[in-house]
């Protein structure tokens, strides 16, 4: 177990190591890789990740307070069960990482690759996709009241049972995914009547 509070670390090597349940306090990493480092149940409260590399990384159990993960790889990392609060994810890949049970609470998931995430049943309530890939996601009975989705790419992406109430989708591609059994409020059902070329007064 590691303790860090208030350090910078610049294109360090933590890979293959073990800081599992370690706390990192308002510390900034930049250009750090972390492939394959056991990091089950850490903390991170207030801390910075720029262009850092999770290839691999197990991070079950982790937990991460107003932290920042910008343009990171997460790729075939282990987050069963982590939670973000209110982290600022911009930009960063999930590519094959496992995320089951994850939980996602408010925060900036823009421009991130969560292509096929598996996120059903989620609370993701006012999070900010914007421009994000949610290809072929499946985000069934999820609740998006008030998410940022706007020029979100939901193609093929699986709704059924979606509240999408109050969810801003301007550009959203309304043609690309199946709305079947999702909850929409007045102004989206004129935003996907308009799409295909309906005309309401």
């Amino acid at each position: 177990m590691v303790q860090q509070m208030d350090r910078h670390f610049d294109a360090v090597s933590f890979s293959g190591e073990d800081l599992r349940e370690s706390e990192f306090t308002r510390c900034t990493f930049e250009r750090c890789t972390f492939t394959h480092t056991s990091l089950e149940e850490i903390n991170t409260l207030g801390c910075r990740f720029v262009h850092c590399n999770f290839q691999g990384a197990t991070m079950n159990g982790s937990i991460h307070t107003e932290s920042a993960f910008e343009n990171c790889s997460f790729m075939e990392a282990n987050l069963f069960v982590a939670k973000f609060v209110d982290c600022k994810m911009m930009g960063s890949d999930f590519t094959k990482a496992r995320i089951d049970g994850i939980t996602l609470t408010k925060g900036d998931w823009s421009y991130t690759n969560l292509r096929q995430a598996r996120l059903v049943k989620q609370d993701l309530r006012n999070i900010r996709f914007f421009e994000a890939d949610l290809y072929e996601a499946n985000l069934e009975k999820c609740d998006l009241r008030g998410c940022d989705l706007t020029r979100t790419n939901l193609a093929k992406a699986k709704l059924q049972g979606a509240d999408l109430r109050g969810a801003v989708m301007d550009g959203v591609d309304f043609k690309s995914f199946d709305v079947k059994g999702a909850r929409m409020d007045t102004a989206q059902a004129v935003v996907f009547l308009r799409s295909f070329g309906a005309k309401v007064d």
